[in-house]
């Protein structure tokens, strides 16, 4: 099977980080693994420089086609007085609303070998593996009525409206339940059903659908301001956990931090299953554009490869290949290879073309040693 990408390097570090995933595409390729159509093109700032827009349509089609799109990063100064309906960050925002792109995967990982980057003791996050399902496009972030009105007499009001329907609960609890049923078979539900009625419908739906469609998978739920305290608290007592979109932002931002580098960490946005359950879906690292470092060989490409390894995971059916990459980058880490911004005593820092290499590397040291076990088996 020939697997369809779309590539959009961005703006900043983006070329730079996705060069690196270029060349793992590459390697792939080479030792016959698996193949791959991939197209290329540009969003952001980027985009509008090439073709007056944020995202243009025809690259929009060529995403809808392909069904996978891996990002790079968007913005950057020099794009900081467009008109705002053009900025750079609207065509990240016009992709996922187009797509349908309704649930984000953000998971957090923390690597023996970088431990001591977090803030907490590393016997609270050693060996923490959680994934957050946040729902992407409702909630109080596109509820209705919103804005800002004058009341007078110097007073004004500020409206935002949190609101959710069965369908957009239930469809992004599925992809909490089926993520679970590929790790450890837990979901932990969190909402503020003591005092939102959203939050009483999200645990009411969240419930059925567990009784009626997902029975296997445990299910817990939980308040989510307690919910913050307890990922502070005992981390690793959560496997997937599955929210709204205001929870979500918070609790992934704090789960993030758990790990210590927001260069270390990937991400995904997925739609709907079709007939054969195949999702639309965004894959890109969550750091940003860093257009201080851009061109300086100094950004750290793991995010991106690590982005990339959820694709093979999430899109491809590659659970194989997604964990070769993630060993490749734990045996780098565990090597003491560092790019600067997750450097530590006793390290050697490296570049971004650097890095990529170690990586290659050490996935091809993982496949001859993988071959070579399997040619021992079949002697046997």
């Amino acid at each position: 099977m020939i697997y369809k990408i779309a590539l959009l390097p961005g703006d900043g570090i983006g070329p730079e980080v996705m060069a690196q995933v270029r060349r793992l595409i590459a390697h792939m390729e080479k030792s016959g693994d698996i193949r791959f159509e991939v197209w290329e093109d540009v969003i952001g700032g980027a985009a509008i420089d090439a073709y007056g827009a944020p995202l243009a349509d025809d690259t929009l089609e060529t995403c809808r086609s392909a069904g996978t799109v891996l990002m790079g990063a968007v913005g950057g100064p020099k794009w900081d007085k467009v008109e705002y309906s053009i900025r750079p960050e609207a065509g990240l925002l016009r992709l996922r609303k187009e797509l349908d792109l309704f649930a984000n995967l953000r998971p957090a990982i923390v690597f023996d070998a970088l431990i001591d980057a977090s803030t907490l003791k590393p016997e609270v996050v050693r060996g923490l593996d959680i994934l957050i399902v946040r729902e992407l496009t409702g909630g109080v972030y596109f509820g209705q009525p919103r804005g800002i009105e004058d009341l007078g007499g110097g007073e004004r009001r500020g409206v935002n409206t949190q609101v959710y329907t069965t369908m957009e609960i239930r469809r992004v609890g599925r992809v909490a339940f089926d993520m679970a049923r590929l790790r450890s078979g837990r979901v932990t539900s969190a909402e503020k059903a003591n005092v939102m009625e959203s939050g009483k419908l999200w645990r009411e739906d969240i419930t059925a659908l567990h009784a009626a469609e997902y029975a296997d998978v445990a299910l817990s739920h939980m308040y989510a301001d307690n919910c913050a305290m307890q990922l502070l608290r005992n981390p690793r007592q959560f496997d997937v956990i599955v929210t709204d979109n205001l929870f979500g932002d918070i609790l992934s931002d704090e789960a993030a931090m758990l790990t210590g580098s927001l260069g270390m960490l990937p991400s995904a946005s997925l739609g709907a299953a079709d007939e054969k359950g195949r999702r639309m879906a965004l894959y890109e690292p969550v750091h940003g554009s860093a257009p201080d470092i851009a061109g300086q060989d100094k950004a750290n490409p793991l995010a991106a490869i690590l982005s990339f390894a959820m694709a093979l995971r999430y899109s491809f059916d590659r659970g194989d290949l997604a964990d070769r990459v993630e060993d490749a980058v734990r045996a780098v880490l565990s090597a003491g290879i560092r790019t600067a911004d997750i450097m530590a005593d006793g390290c050697r820092c490296v570049g971004t073309q650097a890095m990529g290499d170690a990586v290659i590397e050490a996935l091809a040291t993982n496949e001859a040693r993988a071959s070579y076990d399997s040619t021992r088996t079949a002697k046997k």
